[in-house]
């Protein structure tokens, strides 16, 4: 029965905060160093071939950094409505009872009657947005070209800590001037947006009413 109670506790004490699911990490590993290669006084020269030099330059390897303007909204809203009503109504007379008249019987009857009404309605209204800027790197490069991004940024505000940490997939097509990407534009992203410190715990609810809102039955 200890065992019981106390697994109840630990169960209702418990605060499980809903994450992103962001699985790639969001810093690249350290590249290798590229050997260096004497300049030989060329215009084309071998140690700059990873870079054409007709070629914009745009975000294409691991470790190159680019912009996303996160730029989010959301807005979703549902209603429902139901009913239903249902009467009904039985009388039954009694004629003979044991051979005798039902009027000996003061007139007896049987009558019944019932009735059932059922009306739910629900609605529902959610409205998000974000909005701002972050740098991240390209962590991979697919073999069809695009590139897996992904990065976080830290701010620190007296005991406060924010994070916002993204990730996805952008294709190179839709990368702007000054290496820009829009958010509503990358693929799989994933944003999240998270703090930590006495502004995140005044909003958390305290242990022993978590409790006891998982223990109630009503």
């Amino acid at each position: 029965m200890f065992v019981v109670l106390f697994s109840s506790l630990v169960v209702g004490c418990s605060h499980i905060e809903p994450r992103v699911d962001i699985k790639i990490p969001t810093s690249t590993t350290p590249q290798q160093n590229v050997p260096q290669i004497v300049l030989n006084g060329a215009i084309f020269q071998v140690a700059n071939a990873s870079r054409p030099l007709f070629e914009d330059q745009k975000p294409g390897r691991v470790g190159d950094i680019l912009t996303i303007a996160i730029v989010e909204k959301t807005s979703a809203s549902r209603s429902s409505k139901s009913s239903s009503a249902k009467t009904s109504d039985t009388k039954a007379g009694v004629p003979t009872l044991a051979g005798m008249p039902g009027k000996s019987f003061l007139g007896a009857q049987i009558a019944a009657n019932g009735a059932n009404t059922f009306e739910g309605k629900g609605e529902t209204a959610n409205d998000n947005t974000f909005s701002g800027t972050l740098t991240v790197t390209v962590v991979s490069a697919l073999p069809n070209g695009n590139l897996v991004v992904a990065g976080e940024k830290q701010i620190g505000i007296n005991h406060n800590t924010e994070t916002i940490r993204f990730s996805g997939v952008v294709n190179p097509l839709t990368i702007q001037a000054g290496n820009v990407v829009q958010s509503s534009q990358v693929a799989d992203a994933r944003l999240e947006y998270r703090g930590k410190g006495y502004i995140d715990e005044a909003q958390r609810m305290g242990w022993l009413q978590r409790f006891f809102l998982n223990v109630f039955p009503f």
